[in-house]
């Protein structure tokens, strides 16, 4: 017996003449409950902002988009660094397509203690899993962006006391055949820094935030290449893409560096 979904027309599934095929196609901005891999307490319950997309060839008309929401249902509670690619593989043989494409943007919380008063706070890092499946063949990237302070050697050097300082936002992209953790990207990127950064200080943290930034001097082309050197030791990284955005204190502008790296 006929359903009523038989019944209705299915323009998506229709041919199309116009020769053309569309890189990807799919949805973005969904918000959706993950689970993340953390090393201290095994794993962590965060939201991410989702996107999903596949290819589509030319003769088809269009793409399901109910479909890609249906597969994140399926697998609720599934959606981890060790479950993408049997998710991509899904999602493969749901939308009918060869190459599919996933993105989870979410932030990720480490506890970390002041470096006096040892109090303890929460840090987020604005994180994300960017990864794609083109027949057998996966492909997975790790970013974390992590703010940090630094310090201008060149302000140090010239003035008689002080030094401009800022917010620096270290962006770092890692593709790797071992296991890189979130926190271990987050501690290179901090121990290249002048120094960095706490959501929660008392004044002689402050004290000792403030001048350790004094004693480590960095400018923005330092910062990229030092967190590359320091990426590039962990085990099993093959590929890395570092910035580094510092939110110039005494100018209308940020200074920007960008390395790319292969190994």
């Amino acid at each position: 017996m006929a359903t009523l979904r038989d019944q209705l027309p299915d323009h998506a599934s229709e041919a199309d003449d116009r020769q053309l095929g569309i890189d990807r196609v799919g949805i973005r901005g969904l918000e959706y409950p993950i689970v993340v891999w953390d090393r201290a307490n095994e794993v962590q319950h965060t939201v991410a902002r989702v996107a999903m997309y596949v290819t589509l060839p030319p003769h088809f008309k269009g793409t399901h988009m109910s479909r890609f929401v249906e597969v994140l249902e399926a697998r609720r509670g599934e959606v981890t660094l060790g479950t993408i690619e049997p998710f991509l593989q899904h999602l493969q043989e749901r939308l009918e397509s060869d190459e599919v494409h996933l993105e989870l943007e979410f932030p990720y919380f480490v506890e970390k203690r002041a470096p006096v008063s040892g109090v303890p706070s929460l840090m987020s890092y604005d994180c994300a899993f960017v990864a794609s499946r083109s027949g057998d063949d996966m492909d997975f990237v790790l970013r974390v962006t992590v703010p940090v302070k630094s310090l201008c050697p060149c302000s140090k050097a010239i003035s008689d006391y002080g030094a401009h300082n800022q917010r620096s936002l270290v962006t770092v992209e890692v593709r790797a055949d071992d296991m890189v953790w979130i926190e271990q990207v987050v501690e290179v990127v901090e121990t290249c820094a002048s120094a960095p950064l706490y959501a929660l200080l008392k004044r002689e943290d402050e004290k000792h935030v403030t001048e350790q930034a004094y004693d480590n001097p960095r400018f923005v082309e330092d910062l990229v290449r030092d967190v590359v050197i320091g990426m590039r030791a962990l085990d099993g990284v093959s590929w890395l893409r570092v910035s580094a955005d510092n939110q110039e204190s005494i100018h209308n502008h940020a200074a920007f560096a960008e390395i790319t790296w292969r190994g």
